[in-house]
């Protein structure tokens, strides 16, 4: 499998089967991605990788918690703007309808929603954390080293669902994760196979045309 290969393959995976891959696999995911750009060399990410009894352990404190009280962060800007909503709308129905939940059914999505706090029944997660002292250049570092992890995961036939919904949960998990002052945590990523079977996963977001967002000139 070659970069491109990896790039058209991984997608954000919602239901996966119950099987983790092993310790070996897990370890040369994360330190290899560390290959990743980083400005400066500064390296700015810290990685805690969970599974077993301490994913149990983190997940249930989690569960038990009032997320609503420890929210430091969104998702998406305020009042999103076009093309930005229109995107985020399409790909909400999109994933939706692969469950045939209707707009009306909001207990149904409510549930749904819920499971991004068992990253989606993967054997695996994966907390990307950051000091947050550094500042814009640092955290498009810890992009580039996500991207880094889950072309890699892509290519060991797993995968994953990068999730900024952990965000807002720093403080509720800092004890269980080791996770010193002042880190953060900058996003959760599920890890594991796929379920084949699952409709949530038959979901393919599209993407923009390229004359939309891109310029080429002197060429």
């Amino acid at each position: 499998m070659d970069v491109f290969q990896a790039l058209q393959q991984r997608r954000s995976v919602r239901a996966f089967l119950p099987q983790a891959p092993s310790s070996t696999v897990v370890r040369e995911i994360v330190e290899r991605a560390a290959c990743a750009a980083s400005g400066g060399n500064l390296q700015p990410w810290r990685v805690v990788a969970l599974t077993g009894e301490p994913l149990a352990q983190v997940l249930q404190a989690a569960n038990e918690s009032n997320p609503e009280e420890y929210a430091n962060s969104m998702a998406y800007p305020p009042n999103l703007w076009e093309p930005y909503r229109s995107r985020r709308f399409a790909n909400g129905e999109a994933l939706y309808r692969t469950l045939n939940i209707p707009r009306e059914d909001k207990a149904g999505r409510l549930q749904q929603l819920a499971k991004n706090a068992q990253f989606f029944g993967a054997p695996v997660g994966i907390f990307i954390c950051i000091d947050e002292r550094m500042g814009e250049p640092q955290w498009m570092d810890v992009g580039i080293y996500m991207q880094s992890l889950m072309l890699q995961a892509t290519e060991q036939g797993l995968a994953t669902c990068a999730q900024g919904f952990w965000r807002k949960y720093t403080e509720v998990l800092r004890q269980p994760l080791g996770l010193p002052q002042p880190y953060t945590i900058a996003c959760g990523i599920a890890l594991g196979y796929a379920d084949p079977d699952a409709p949530i996963n038959t979901l393919v977001a599209g993407r923009a045309p390229f004359d939309e967002w891109a310029t080429m000139r002197g060429f």
